[in-house]
């Protein structure tokens, strides 16, 4: 979907959560390729809870922020969790105002407490008949599944980070499916979105997931910078923003995506033209007086540096460079430009002059709402260790270069 699109399709699904419904939101192909029911607790009713018991037909568990988990002494299930897909269940629970715990209006019941900001352990019978989960401290930056993508849903919709959820199961008693998951929408009235729309939607609409760690002066031999550096995840290597002059608010912004390539940018590898491409944007920038770029963590176009070194084995096998990332296992290219959309909201930049020979990362910027106002070509002298590589990038990935034919 394009970015309007996106934007659209999930703020029509919050409109539907903050009026007390149920949506159903889709995880990746990638992952289980199934579908949970999704209500926000702080809404959650015996007629919504009843509805998705008797719909979803899988288990109920309530998804909530590592804070209110942590308020309530909410300790996990069992304390070395083998679950396949990490999910965070802890020890059951039930509200003491209800009664068996288990009826869909004693769970609702039970719901809605936990999503009382004054709610307390001595509230609670444990175990109980809800199961709740905590969700990872940076939501679906940190881990893509339905916990992080329910809570995440409940914070963007302005309410408690507490949700409740139930896996759709078909009649058969086997798991929806996409196509299962479209009907079943359709049948109840549901909106249908997806983790991906949900991911997309916070790159556009919401940067507090990105941390700056450090700024700091760069003299370099291209000419004197600076380097700030961002961070999603603890255990993500730093994104760094390389810069001259004063770049807030730019427009439009001389600037360069450029993925970490650390055979080319380090060791002047003549297999690609990565360090070269690199050189040249910090010293347009240099001459130019301001300007950024961006330094991607995505080495070997998002595959990283192992399966890289793998792929170049292949390529010395025959294989040209798309064909050994698909051979093992990976789409041709990998990459992702939100991240780098992101950063360039929280410079107040909306408008750049991009140095790049690749359509496609012009195309993802302006998905992702920033305009590219110009692109300006970033080529290097073809050799003959990098000549079938740049001609690889130029008929199947659409590259424009001039100089190979």
């Amino acid at each position: 979907m394009q970015s309007k699109e996106i934007i659209s399709t999930v703020e029509s699904a919050l409109e539907e959560l903050k009026k007390g419904k149920l949506i159903i939101v889709a995880d990746s192909p990638d992952r289980e390729s199934e579908g949970d029911m999704v209500g926000l607790a702080d809404f959650a009713t015996g007629e919504t809870v009843n509805k998705m018991i008797t719909h979803a037909r899988g288990l109920l568990c309530v998804p909530m922020s590592h804070e209110y988990g942590e308020r309530l002494k909410l300790t996990p299930m069992v304390p070395d969790g083998e679950d396949a897909f990490g999910t965070a269940f802890t020890i059951s629970t039930d509200a003491k105002t209800t009664t068996t715990g288990i009826s869909a209006f004693d769970r609702a019941k039970t719901i809605n407490a936990l999503a009382n900001p004054n709610s307390s352990y001595d509230d609670f019978f444990h175990p109980g008949h809800i199961f709740p989960l905590i969700a990872a401290k940076n939501g679906i930056f940190e881990r893509t599944g339905h916990t992080e993508a329910a809570v995440d849903l409940a914070k963007l919709a302005g309410g408690s980070p507490v949700a409740y959820i139930c896996e759709v199961v078909k009649k058969s008693g086997t798991m929806a499916r996409l196509k299962d998951l479209r009907v079943i929408a359709e049948e109840n009235d549901m909106q249908l979105i997806t983790i991906e729309d949900i991911i997309e939607y916070r790159r556009m609409k919401d940067t507090s997931y990105i941390k700056e760690i450090a700024d700091v002066k760069l003299p370099t031999k291209y000419g004197d910078f600076q380097m700030k550096a961002y961070k999603v995840n603890e255990t993500d290597e730093p994104t760094l923003l390389i810069s001259k002059g004063d770049i807030k608010g730019a427009d439009p912004l001389l600037f360069r995506m450029h993925s970490e390539c650390l055979t080319g940018d380090i060791f002047g590898s003549k297999r690609c033209d990565c360090g070269q491409q690199l050189q040249t944007a910090l010293e347009t920038i240099e001459k130019n007086g301001s300007g950024a770029v961006l330094y991607l963590r995505q080495e070997g176009r998002g595959i990283g540096l192992e399966n890289k070194l793998k792929a170049y084995e292949l390529q010395e096998q025959g294989f040209d460079t798309v064909e050994a990332n698909v051979k093992l296992g990976f789409k041709p290219d990998e990459r992702d430009y939100g991240l780098a959309a992101s950063i360039l909201k929280i410079q107040n930049v909306d408008h750049v002059e991009l140095m790049t020979n690749n359509p496609d990362k012009v195309e993802k910027l302006e998905e992702l709402g920033i305009k590219v106002d110009k692109r300006i070509p970033i080529e290097t002298k073809p050799t003959k260790e990098n000549i079938r590589y740049l001609e690889t990038k130029k008929i199947k990935f659409h590259h424009l270069l001039s100089e190979v034919n």
